[in-house]
């Protein structure tokens, strides 16, 4: 068994032993505020002798630099009501170590055997996390400045952009009916045609919310709601829809998605309602199994007698081969007389949708 200390002696050596063993500055003062003790911390941090603090008055030490006002009516007006104050913040600029901003905790200890009482005041230099917590602050809103800025770039491009593709789709459109040959013509329309499929495509990602994913059901409703108000003539009403899973998708895929679907749905418009056709329709169908997708374009047109494979040799053909392998996505075409569909998926899956009819 431990045997108590002896005598007030050890118990003083003993407390004062305690005391410069705190890391942090600690000071014990008596009820008047006066220096009883102070930790060997103290001294060091905030450069200041023994002999000019044992003893004193707290906010006489320095010249005065403890004469803080919120300290000082922390521990005249607050201490005496209660027995403890934790994380009480003081900033103060010391005259020989600068600004700093100290966290004080202080107790007071009531003896029962005697009136008077102990103050313990521990003080926690917080002042590079603070420093640390305020550029945070300051980059946090820095950052969130740049971000507006490139916002507004990003959209002032976008907008830059849909404006040239307009022109030049006006210009393209312009020639085409400026010029003789019907050949010419024909390629000038076409080129007039995937200008449009590409502003349809950047417009389209341009209402999305989202940059880096896009929400893929929406998107594709968006996108054909915008083709059908521009390639559908009020002389040869065609209905296009949409039926899609939800889910999101890179904004990269969308592009690709949304380049195929235009491409594939201007076709279905100009070439499989030739005569017109009561209750014509293109559908766009969007579906998804875990990582795998598959997307479809069908039409109830003329179609043909022949089940193909391939697409054809086209320009059109060779921009939805060229995007599909981009997306490692398999082409298939099927033609009949009850129209025509093109597939694009990543793996076999079995539609749950129905075609065009």
């Amino acid at each position: 068994m431990i045997d108590p200390l002896r005598n007030l002696d050890e118990a003083q050596v003993l407390a004062l032993a305690i005391v410069n063993t705190i890391p942090e500055p600690f000071l014990i003062l008596d009820e008047r505020f006066c220096v009883l003790a102070a930790s060997r911390s103290f001294y060091e941090t905030f450069k200041v002798a023994p002999e000019h603090t044992q003893a004193r008055l707290l906010f006489n030490l320095g010249d005065g630099q403890w004469n803080i006002p919120a300290l000082r009516n922390l521990l005249e007006t607050v201490i005496p009501d209660r027995i403890a104050i934790a994380d009480f913040e003081v900033e103060h600029d010391f005259p020989d170590i600068g600004p700093r901003i100290m966290l004080l905790n202080a107790r007071k200890v009531v003896y029962q055997d005697s009136s008077k009482t102990t103050i313990l005041v521990a003080f926690r230099d917080v002042t590079d996390a603070r420093t640390i917590e305020r550029e945070k602050a300051a980059l946090l809103v820095r950052t969130e400045e740049l971000l507006g800025q490139n916002q507004i770039l990003f959209e002032e491009m976008q907008h830059r952009v849909a404006n040239s593709l307009q022109i030049i789709a006006s210009i393209l459109l312009a020639k085409a009916r400026a010029v003789v040959s019907e050949e010419t013509r024909g390629h000038l329309r076409d080129a007039h045609r995937r200008v449009l499929s590409v502003a349809a495509v950047q417009q389209c990602l341009h209402t999305e919310e989202g940059i880096d994913q896009i929400e893929v059901k929406t998107y594709l409703a968006k996108l054909c709601a915008g083709l059908g108000s521009s390639v559908v003539g009020e002389s040869n009403p065609i209905h296009i829809e949409v039926v899609s899973d939800s889910g999101m998708i890179a904004s990269s895929t969308a592009v690709s998605l949304g380049l195929i679907v235009t491409e594939l749905v201007i076709n279905a418009t100009k070439y499989a309602f030739p005569s017109g056709k009561t209750g014509a329709r293109v559908l766009v169908t969007y579906e998804r199994d875990a990582a795998e997708w598959q997307l479809t374009v069908s039409d109830n047109g003329i179609g043909g007698t022949e089940n193909k494979r391939a697409l054809g040799s086209g320009l059109g053909t060779t921009i939805i081969e060229a995007l599909a392998k981009q997306l490692e996505a398999t082409v298939n075409v099927s033609s009949s007389r009850l129209g025509r569909s093109t597939s694009l998926t990543t793996a076999t899956i079995t539609s749950r949708i129905p075609r065009a009819a």
